[in-house]
């Protein structure tokens, strides 16, 4: 069995609708100060999600060993299902009664614009949850949930001596300039996206070199464009391998921070991790929904062998 790999973050069911029109035929901008309307979505799906969710099941297709931790409520009975099927574990999954696991309500029209509720839920309570409970774990995440638990978890990995990514995405906002800036000092990674970088930067008061200096790599997708890795004083241009198709964004952030933990764990240097990171990202945009593409270990080594030239064993 594969050493464990402690992912903390949220679990979370996506309802995702179509609204087949353009919102902007629909909202008067005169009238936005007193907006009521209504659309008919007859085309909806719902989809398993959340960060730690997302990443795990990439991870596991990896054959890594993820353990979620995550709060949850009490409709949470049908994601259940789907990790026990999945051979996901959920020891460290805490239900919080009289509470529903996390749900982002989206609306999409036919220009891709969107309008989204997301309701936490559980996620509020994610502090009842301990990073020492997880025996065995030799590297974590901290990614997006309730902002008393990834402050606490980043804490707790910190303290315990247990290298972990700092995985901010969403939950930026929730946080001080200082707060993220002891996030970096804590963290031995940090994953961003280009425009969570430049978050980052206007709200600690820092610039790339500087942040760069404060953790052992420092990390920045830029979607098509590949990556960035910032590492032992170097930095690593990572391609994207081209997409089957574009179909849907969804989750594939995750894909690639599952990417980095797992070539974390092997030991990989920065090129070969970053590159499996930004092949399970493409594999990951081709399918609708963040755990809906279902890749074998043999086809994605075939695959990274005919994007990089090179082989990898998984």
């Amino acid at each position: 069995m594969p050493t464990p790999t402690l992912i903390c973050g949220s679990l979370a069911y996506d309802i995702i609708m179509v609204f087949n029109d353009q919102f902007k035929n629909h909202i008067l901008p005169e009238q936005i100060h007193i907006l009521n309307v209504s659309f008919l979505v007859p085309d909806m799906r719902r989809e398993y999600g959340g960060c730690a969710g997302n990443i795990a099941y990439n991870l596991n297709l990896l054959g890594g060993n993820p353990l979620i931790m995550a709060t949850v409520g009490d409709d949470f009975s049908p994601y259940a299902s789907r990790l026990e099927k999945l051979g996901l574990s959920q020891q460290y999954i805490r239900h919080v009664p009289d509470s529903f696991t996390g749900q982002a309500f989206i609306t999409t029209d036919m220009d891709s614009n969107q309008i989204t509720a997301f309701h936490p839920g559980a996620m509020n309570f994610s502090e009842q949850n301990h990073v020492s409970d997880a025996k065995g774990a030799t590297l974590g995440i901290v990614s997006p949930d309730g902002r008393a638990g990834m402050l606490q978890h980043a804490q707790e990995f910190h303290a315990a001596g247990i290298p972990f990514v700092f995985d901010p995405g969403q939950g930026m906002p929730m946080f001080s300039g200082d707060e993220l800036l002891n996030f970096v000092k804590q963290a031995d990674y940090v994953t961003v996206n280009d425009y969570e970088a430049k978050l980052l930067q206007d709200k600690t008061g820092k610039n790339i070199n500087e942040l760069c200096k404060l953790t052992r790599a420092f990390i920045i997708t830029l979607g098509a464009e590949g990556s960035l890795i910032y590492a032992d004083g170097k930095e690593v241009r990572i391609p994207t391998p081209k997409a089957e198709k574009l179909l849907d964004p969804t989750g594939c952030g995750d894909a690639y921070r599952a990417g980095l933990l797992h070539g974390i764990q092997e030991g990989w240097d920065w090129d070969t991790t970053g590159r499996l990171a930004s092949l399970l990202g493409s594999l990951k945009i081709a399918s609708l929904g963040g755990q809906n593409h279902k890749p074998t270990r043999d086809e994605i080594s075939n695959l990274f062998k005919k994007s990089f030239d090179y082989s990898i064993s998984l």
